[in-house]
C-alpha cells in the first residue's frame, strides 16, 4: 500500500525528506559486517546532501578515515527563485556560514569535498566543513553533477522521491555502486524491477518493515498523520514503506528463508485464509499459484509461485530465483507487462482481482 506522505510528497513535489543519521549509520554498518573494505579507497558522491545539514554528509565526513575513503563529494540543489515563492531557500543557520554569499544562494547549489583528514590526526570538525558554490543550481541531471557521477565509485543519498524512476536510471547508466532510499512500491515501475529480477539490484539491510522517520523543511505542511515538532521547531514526519536500494552486498540476502511444505502451511498457518485448506489458489491468466504471505511459501512446491512485493525483504538469491511473469501467461490474449510483474487487471483470481505479484520458483 502506497504510503498516504510519500504520495502526499509526489503530488505536491515536497521531496525534501532528511534521513536521520542513525539510520544511515545502522545500514552502513551492515555492508561493513559483510564486508569491511565496502568503501575502502573508494570515492563516494552524495549528490542530494546539502554540505551543512546533510546527515549523509555528517557520517561519511566523521567517518572518513575508518571507511577508507579516497575522497568525498556531497552537493546540493538550489531551484531558481521562481520555484521557492512558498519555501524560502535560505535558512537563519545558512546566512550565518562564513561561506554564505546572498548574490548566489538562490540559484547555486553547494559542493564539499573531502580528500583527506584536514588535521591528520583522524578528527574532522563535522561543524567547519569548508563547502564552496557550484557553477550551476546542482541539479543531478546538469553536466556538473554527472561529471561527478562519472568520476564516483559509490553513490549515496535519498533522492528527490518525485523523481526516483529517474535518478536511479542516472546511476545505472554510468555503471556505478549505490545505496538510496526510495518508496518499496518502485520495484513494481518498468525501469525498475528488471533490475530485481536480473539479481542486479536489491532491497539494503535495516529496513524491512515498519516506518521511518524523516526530518522536512520548515515549509512543509503537515496535515498527514505521524508527525511532530522537536523542542528546537524543527519538523519531523512518520514515512512507512520506505526501503534501502542498492547493489552492495550484504549477509542478509544470503539468508536462506525458512519453509513449512505445503500440508504443514494448511495445518499450522497463522494466516487464517490458509488455515484447512487443501491446496493453493491459481491466477486465472498466469500458470502459477498464490501465496498471499512470504511466510507461507511452500517448501515442496516446484512450479511458479506469485508472492507479496514485501517477500523481497527476505529474498535469498542461491534459494529462489525470481521470473518473468510473461513466459507463465495462459493465453496469447493476455497483454505483455513491460515490468514483468503480476499485476493490474490481468493479476485475477476466480474473476477478482489481487495486489501485484512477484512470480518465484523454488531453486534446486
Amino acid at each position: 500500500m502506497a504510503n498516504a506522505n510519500l504520495s502526499n510528497a509526489k503530488r505536491a513535489k515536497q521531496d525534501e525528506f532528511y534521513t536521520q543519521y542513525s539510520d544511515i549509520e545502522k545500514e552502513v554498518n551492515a555492508y561493513l559486517e559483510y564486508n569491511p573494505d565496502t568503501f575502502k579507497g573508494k570515492v563516494v558522491l552524495l549528490p542530494c546532501d546539502d554540505p551543512e545539514w546533510s546527515n549523509f554528509t555528517r557520517f561519511f565526513a566523521l567517518h572518513f578515515e575508518s571507511l577508507g575513503l579516497r575522497r568525498l563529494v556531497s552537493t546540493s540543489y538550489a531551484p531558481a527563485k521562481k520555484q521557492l515563492q512558498e519555501a524560502p531557500l535560505i535558512t537563519m543557520f545558512e546566512a550565518e556560514s562564513p561561506q554564505f554569499d546572498p548574490t548566489k544562494a538562490q540559484t547555486r547549489g553547494k559542493i564539499f569535498v573531502l580528500d583527506r583528514d584536514v588535521d591528520g590526526d583522524g578528527h574532522i570538525d563535522i561543524n567547519d566543513l569548508q563547502w564552496q558554490y557550484l557553477e550551476g543550481d546542482g541539479d543531478f541531471r546538469s553536466p556538473e553533477i554527472r561529471a561527478l557521477r562519472d568520476e564516483a565509485d559509490i553513490i549515496v543519498t535519498n533522492p528527490p522521491f518525485s523523481l526516483f524512476r529517474e535518478f536511479f536510471a542516472w546511476i545505472l547508466e554510468a555503471g556505478k555502486q549505490f545505496l538510496i532510499i526510495g518508496n518499496m512500491n518502485a520495484i513494481t515501475y518498468k525501469e525498475v524491477f528488471p533490475y530485481i529480477r536480473a539479481n542486479k539490484v536489491w532491497y539494503g539491510c535495516s529496513i524491512s518493515s515498519g516506518d521511518r522517520e524523516f526530518g522536512v523543511p520548515d515549509s512543509y505542511p503537515l496535515s498527514a498523520a505521524g508527525w511532530r515538532v522537536d523542542d528546537k521547531g524543527r519538523k519531523f514526519i512518520r514515512v512507512k514503506g520506505v526501503r534501502w536500494f542498492t547493489n552492495l552486498d550484504h549477509g542478509r540476502r544470503h539468508q536462506p528463508l525458512p519453509l513449512l511444505t505445503m500440508a504443514d502451511n494448511f495445518k499450522f498457518s497463522k494466516h487464517k485464509e490458509l488455515l484447512g485448506r487443501t491446496e493453493y489458489a491459481c491466477y486465472d491468466n498466469y500458470e502459477a499459484i498464490d501465496v498471499p504471505y512470504t511466510d507461507a511459501i511452500p517448501s515442496d512446491y516446484e512450479g511458479a509461485m506469485g508472492v507479496p512485493i514485501s517477500f523481497l525483504d527476505k529474498y535469498c538469491p542461491e534459494q529462489f530465483e525470481i521470473l518473468d511473469c510473461n513466459e507463465y501467461r495462459k493465453a496469447d490474449n493476455v497483454k505483455i507487462k513491460a515490468h514483468g510483474l503480476i499485476k493490474d487487471s490481468e493479476a485475477a483470481i476466480n474473476g477478482s482481482a489481487t495486489y501485484a505479484r512477484i512470480l518465484i520458483r523454488k531453486k534446486h
